[in-house]
């Protein structure tokens, strides 16, 4: 029977795993080691700068673990999405850290990098012949926007991966791949049944998020060819039907369905099977091949933020936040036109964490806070600007009545100075998909001897 093993560490390069369910992962014989060590959840800082989100000592003690182990036992360690963003430098400096290990270790291994950054003019081009298609909630964009952006992405499918082993790498490290793309792409090598291919992907695509408890270890993923059966390393944690069904909840706007580059799965016929109180058995999805699309991030730089933060005891403002903040936000907002301060030129907003701040709805009625954060946070086209604004608003972040003729009462900044200056900004620019013919179209792969 056609089979793979494959090991997932981690849900991130750099989020870490207890020592003795990663060696314990390792003793289970995979025939890959694996791990995503990118997302877009984090907001676009991080595909605008083209920084990665996680500590370096973090990333290279965990990196550095599944290379001795690749080495040790002559499998491929394969990583996506490299530096979050997965754009070139993210992929040059992970490669770094993988020179670094094997100089440090002695050893010698050969890496593949897949590149996904990509060029302007060329997403222009596909952009000019209709190639570019929008995805659900994307924001209506021309042929500027791609200049606009820092930094444009494309991600990588299973092909990428299947094209870098076949150079012989012992280690791939990839630039923004989809989440499931480097799980899939030795079992759909190895002749084991496709849809059970993504659809274990998707479901260790996080690593042990798909456990009973998520916090200490790994999962190991067992592929054939009618579908596949997980388990996680950490002998604290379980596999339940529940927990593994769930996960294709997780940044799944469908529970049943996911695209990818080649079609997409389609999990509504499959079937949980407990083989015991650690191992869930899954089979019965199906996937369906379609045209191939590549899917595009870009950010872009949109301003400079300052950010004002103070906290709240007063009753009487506690009573109705909402009221002394719509009034406030009246009495200097004539201030600012008063000092030809341009509404357009600038953004403000104010969240009440303790009333509203995280879900932005008004409480129930009756609803009395102990207390509230007031966060403000001021956009505009220079720090200068930002803090300018901020600067005027704070006096009245600390005294200010929610009745005119009321005693003034008085508030707390956190800090100070009480302005602190967030630096450049970065939006989501581009949610789009783009067609290809060839699945490497937008991507190249360089090979190298680490020694």
């Amino acid at each position: 029977m056609k089979a793979c093993r494959i090991f997932v560490p981690y849900g991130a390069l750099g989020t870490g795993i207890l020592e003795e369910s990663f060696i314990r992962g390792v003793e289970m014989k995979p025939d890959a080691i694996v791990c995503d060590a990118g997302s877009t959840d984090s907001g676009p800082y991080y595909l605008g700068t083209g920084k990665g989100k996680y500590a370096k000592d973090s990333v290279k003690e965990d990196l550095r673990r599944m290379i001795l182990a690749g080495h040790q036992r002559n499998i491929p360690v394969m990583v996506g999405s490299a530096g979050t963003c997965g754009t070139d430098s993210g992929v040059d400096s992970l490669c770094e850290l993988c020179r670094e290990i094997c100089r440090e270790e002695k050893i010698q291994m050969k890496a593949a990098k897949i590149y996904c950054q990509q060029q302007p003019e060329k997403i222009k081009e596909k952009y000019r012949n209709h190639q570019i298609i929008p995805l659900e909630g994307a924001k209506p964009i021309d042929e500027q926007v791609f200049e606009k952006c820092t930094n444009i992405v494309g991600l990588a499918g299973a092909e990428a991966f299947r094209e870098a082993l076949g150079q012989g790498a012992d280690i791939v490290i990839c630039g923004r791949a989809t989440d499931t793309a480097i799980i899939a792409a030795i079992p759909l090598m190895r002749g084991c049944n496709e849809a059970g291919a993504w659809h274990g992907a998707k479901i260790a695509e996080c690593g042990a998020l798909c456990t009973t408890n998520p916090t200490g270890g790994g999962v190991f993923l067992t592929f054939d060819e009618k579908g596949f059966t997980i388990e996680p390393t950490s002998l604290d944690s379980r596999c339940t039907a529940y927990s593994v069904s769930s996960h294709m909840l997780y940044e799944n706007a469908d529970p049943y369905c996911l695209r990818e580059p080649l079609g997409i799965l389609n999990t509504k016929t499959a079937v949980y099977e407990e083989l015991d109180e650690r191992r869930v058995r899954v089979w019965g999805s199906t996937f369906t091949h379609m045209p191939y699309t590549i899917k595009l991030e870009g950010a872009a730089h949109t301003g400079y933020q300052t950010v004002t933060i103070v906290g709240i005891r007063d009753r009487r403002i506690l009573k109705n936040p909402q009221a002394w903040l719509s009034r406030l936000e009246t009495y200097v907002e004539r201030k600012l036109d008063h000092f030809h301060i341009e509404r357009s030129s600038y953004d403000i907003d104010f969240k009440m964490y303790g009333w509203n701040g995280v879900s932005g709805a008004c409480p129930k009625a009756g609803y009395v806070p102990n207390e509230i954060g007031v966060v403000m946070t001021v956009t505009a086209q220079s720090q200068e600007q930002a803090t300018r604004i901020a600067k005027i608003y704070n006096p009245y972040l600390l005294h200010f009545p929610i009745e005119p003729e009321e005693q003034l009462p008085t508030f707390a900044f956190i800090f100070s100075p009480a302005e602190m200056e967030r630096g450049p900004v970065y939006e989501f620019m581009l949610h789009h998909v783009v067609k290809v013919e060839d699945p490497m179209e937008l991507f190249h792969i360089e090979t190298e001897m680490m020694t």
